[in-house]
């Protein structure tokens, strides 16, 4: 086995980890990869402090409750926090909030073409990838004064790495058809 990998899961519910969370658990559980599961409601110092990388998983289109606890990630945006975080969806949308950027309605549910302009953990180019969300992140000066945009939707940014600090958050869900996705992060020395 390799690092230890915090996996945070936004779900409310607990059907809808098996959707959300428990596929990116199975990809790293097939590449021999440590991990621990944490409820975002239950996140704590003591967890941060033994990962080596945090990725941050989506939910279900009626759960919002993510949004509620969004100040539990408050710790991303402190100078000392260097570790590896990919954020999910809902991972994404949490993860962009914290340095000020703001979401807008957009909903967008099945398979959409996803444009690359740079390569992205081992992404690039055009592919179809699985959308599942109500909300985006607005394109806005708020989020390029922390963000650059690697990908986009015919709807929406879909791809976003922060300018100084090993983040990145995906609008789609790679558990569903680009698994590599998360694999190339948790192996990748960031």
């Amino acid at each position: 086995m390799t690092g230890k990998i915090l996996v945070v899961s936004t779900c409310e519910h607990e059907l809808h980890y098996f959707e959300f969370v428990r596929p990116v658990t199975d990809i790293l559980e097939n590449a021999c990869f440590e991990f621990k599961v944490v409820p975002l409601a239950k996140l704590g110092k003591n967890h941060l402090a033994k990962a080596e990388k945090i990725i941050i998983c989506g939910t279900s289109l009626k759960d919002f409750g993510y949004l509620k606890l969004a100040e539990r990630l408050s710790f991303l945006k402190s100078p000392e926090f260097e570790k590896p975080v990919l954020g999910i969806c809902a991972g994404m949308q949490l993860l962009c909030l914290q340095f000020g950027a703001v979401l807008e309605k957009n909903m967008e549910i099945g398979l959409a073409d996803v444009f690359f302009s740079e390569k992205f953990l081992g992404l690039e180019s055009k592919m179809q990838a699985y959308s599942l969300h109500n909300s985006a992140v607005k394109d806005s000066t708020a989020l390029r004064r922390g963000f650059s945009v690697f990908a986009r939707s015919e709807k929406c940014i879909q791809v976003v790495r922060h300018l100084q600090k090993p983040f990145y958050g995906v609008l789609f869900h790679p558990e569903a058809r680009q698994k590599e996705l998360i694999e190339n992060f948790a192996k990748c020395k960031l």
